[in-house]
């Protein structure tokens, strides 16, 4: 799935509003209404306390996720009937509110519907879980990243190890608290150590695909 904000403004500004997203993507999973309220004092967020807590049964296993700073990616299943609009509904609406009361301002964040298409073969999630993961690569090199060609090998690899808004770190072996947002044992095993994942993006990184203006991980929801 995939949203971008209104006329590709930035949506992330700072830290801390990646922050409040992450928080989000784990708190708005749950089918039980959560009120950040009720945990904050201030813009001040118990995190340590909401990584770990539990709010229910979740409605979508998150696999994978890329948030820049005008949009966002999130590779999902669906749990429950009408689970990933329910979540996803709660996710911008609860970002948006956030976001326009910090910045003092009125109307929609996020363009439209947000995207989606449905996974239905084992070389398209594959694929998924490198572009997604991928995505930061286009900050360096925004004009060859239209292209999908990567120039600077070595950059590439080094700005994704660091990048820390994304489920890389957690593939890749570095294990954070915000780990709690994903659920990768519902999804194929393709990585059974850090190791096959970092090649599996080296090899991606070594690859070129052809030209393509929209995003070809996503079509427009129903």
């Amino acid at each position: 799935m995939y949203s971008r904000g209104t006329e590709k403004r930035t949506i992330f500004l700072d830290y801390g509003d990646y922050l409040r997203f992450l928080v989000l993507l784990h708190v708005a999973n749950f089918h039980q209404a959560v009120h950040l309220s009720d945990y904050c004092q201030g813009e001040s967020l118990p995190i340590s306390l909401l990584w770990t807590k539990s709010f229910g049964e979740k409605l979508v296993d998150i696999g994978a996720y890329c948030l820049m700073p005008n949009h966002f990616h999130i590779l999902v299943r669906e749990k429950k009937n009408n689970g990933i609009p329910q979540f996803m509904k709660k996710l911008l609406t609860g970002y948006s509110m956030y976001f326009n009361k910090k910045q003092t301002r009125t109307g929609k964040l996020f363009e439209g519907a947000f995207k989606a298409t449905h996974v239905d073969n084992d070389e398209y999630l594959r694929y998924l879980f490198a572009y997604i993961h991928l995505n930061p690569v286009k900050s360096l090199d925004p004009k060859n990243w239209e292209n999908k060609i990567i120039r600077n090998q070595a950059t590439a690899q080094n700005y994704l190890d660091q990048y820390e808004y994304s489920s890389y770190p957690h593939y890749s072996g570095r294990a954070r608290p915000s780990d709690s947002i994903l659920n990768p044992k519902t999804f194929p095993e393709y990585f059974t150590e850090p190791k096959d994942f970092t090649d599996f993006i080296k090899d991606w990184i070594n690859y070129s695909t052809e030209d393509g203006d929209e995003d070809p991980t996503v079509k427009d929801s129903p």
